[in-house]
């Protein structure tokens, strides 16, 4: 199990980035959350198995079709299993 802290910047906000990244976070059976920061940018923790961590991180990458992502930074964490779902937060 892993655990990743990211934050991505570009144009993320105002395009649907966390709605997408919390319905794909579900299909890919993780747990965490994610949210705006006051600075333009998207942060997200997540949890589960390392290829559906893995994935989720190359998808964010990307972001969601009206989106520009400039840049991902990731953090390793130790897995902690504090989540029950992964869940948008405000």
């Amino acid at each position: 199990m892993k655990r990743a802290h990211i934050y991505i910047s570009g144009r993320v906000q105002g395009v649907l980035f966390r709605d997408s990244m919390r319905r794909k976070a579900n299909q890919l059976g993780l747990k965490g959350w994610v949210r705006n920061t006051k600075d333009n940018q998207v942060e997200a923790v997540l949890e589960g198995e390392k290829g559906g961590v893995e994935r989720l991180i190359e998808w964010a990458r990307k972001g969601p079709l009206l989106s520009r992502v400039d840049n991902v930074d990731l953090k390793w964490e130790k897995y902690q299993g504090e989540f029950n779902n992964f869940k948008l937060k405000y």
